[in-house]
């Protein structure tokens, strides 16, 4: 029998949203645009409006031509680069999110800068300014998240330990050095199921790929305890067979391993594409922690494992949404017709 935890408290949360590349739309319902064509990000705080006004280099980017804002690459260079009132609007904003993950039940807070800039140096500095900012102002410790191994190794040295065990995500075959910088900084970590050249395309593939890697991990001396495995959830909306390669992975890591190891991923992956995300998140968790799964990289605020342990799978649409999830609704047909239909609501 898999590990399965029957309280929700048991769920371990990395809250996901305190990254560079999450945007908003400009104009949209948390941009804003003064009457003098000026912009910014808008947020409620206590019930009182609050506004990021948008710097003006921001304006000739790439992504606000197209429509929209990133706003926490925004909010990082005004913390660690803008004037003082500029600073004090980013860090409002960071903090804002800070305390918005931390209430929802957040265990750790993934940080990842890798969009803040294309300069190696000035990614650096962001995480480093960061990981001291926000452990000055958090409960929980950080995940510190990157494509580029120094880029993490910044952050976890500029992390003073205040608030426990850091994470680090992520190790993954092409970058095994990542083991030793985990024991070097005492970090829990995140361990990815991809190989040295890409994704698997299967959950043998996925077996595979963490048996090497988990294996390396407990041969350096990392716990098994320590370990989150990212069996990686691709959307659904791409092919019919991803959610049954996932829940058959979660089941072989968890056959393999056994209950100290942890299994984790990015839950919302599943639902990109499909309308109705939260049902599609909700029972997509039912199912994998049914499997095995016993901690997320998810928003809090949105996917719940208490709602998602409690969802009510007999409701017609969640059978819709189980149908899709186990492989048996192809290209989502039945799902979007009754979407259409309002058969979802």
């Amino acid at each position: 029998m898999p590990k399965v935890i029957d309280s929700p408290d048991q769920f371990t949360v990395i809250g996901e949203n305190i990254h560079a590349t999450r945007v908003v739309k400009r104009g949209g319902v948390r941009g804003h645009v003064f009457e003098d064509g000026k912009e910014a990000i808008k947020y409620k705080l206590y019930g009182e409006r609050k506004f990021v006004h948008i710097p003006e280099h921001f304006t000739i980017t790439q992504p606000y031509e197209q429509g929209t804002l990133k706003h926490f690459q925004i909010a990082m260079w005004m913390g660690a680069n803008g004037d003082a009132d500029q600073a004090a609007s980013g860090k409002a904003y960071i903090k804002y999110e800070i305390d918005r993950q931390t209430r929802t039940g957040s265990h750790y807070l993934d940080l990842n800068v890798d969009e803040s800039s294309y300069r190696l140096h000035e990614q650096k500095a962001t995480m480093e300014w960061l990981v001291k900012f926000v452990e000055s102002e958090s409960t929980v410790p950080p995940s510190v998240d990157s494509s580029n191994p120094e880029i993490i190794e910044v952050g976890l040295a500029a992390y003073g330990g205040g608030q426990g065990r850091p994470m680090l995500n992520s190790i993954a075959l092409e970058r095994p050095e990542a083991i030793d910088m985990a024991l070097k900084y005492n970090a829990r970590a995140v361990v990815m199921a991809s190989n040295e050249v890409g994704m698997p395309a299967d959950a043998n593939e996925r077996l595979e790929n963490v048996g090497r890697i988990v294996e390396m991990a407990l041969s350096k001396g990392m716990e098994k305890a320590d370990i989150f495995v990212d069996p990686l959830y691709f959307p659904i909306a791409v092919d019919s067979n991803y959610g049954k390669h996932a829940f058959e992975a979660i089941e072989g890591i968890r056959a393999e391993f056994g209950d100290d190891i942890h299994i984790a991923g990015g839950m919302s992956n599943v639902s990109f594409g499909i309308p109705k995300r939260r049902l599609i998140n909700d029972v997509f968790l039912n199912l994998a922690i049914k499997a095995g799964v016993d901690s997320g990289i998810i928003d809090p605020m949105t996917t719940s494992a208490e709602r998602s342990m409690n969802v009510d799978l007999d409701s017609g649409p969640a059978q819709l949404a189980l149908d899709l999830l186990q492989g048996n609704d192809d290209f989502a047909m039945n799902y979007i017709t009754a979407f259409r239909a309002g058969e979802l609501d």
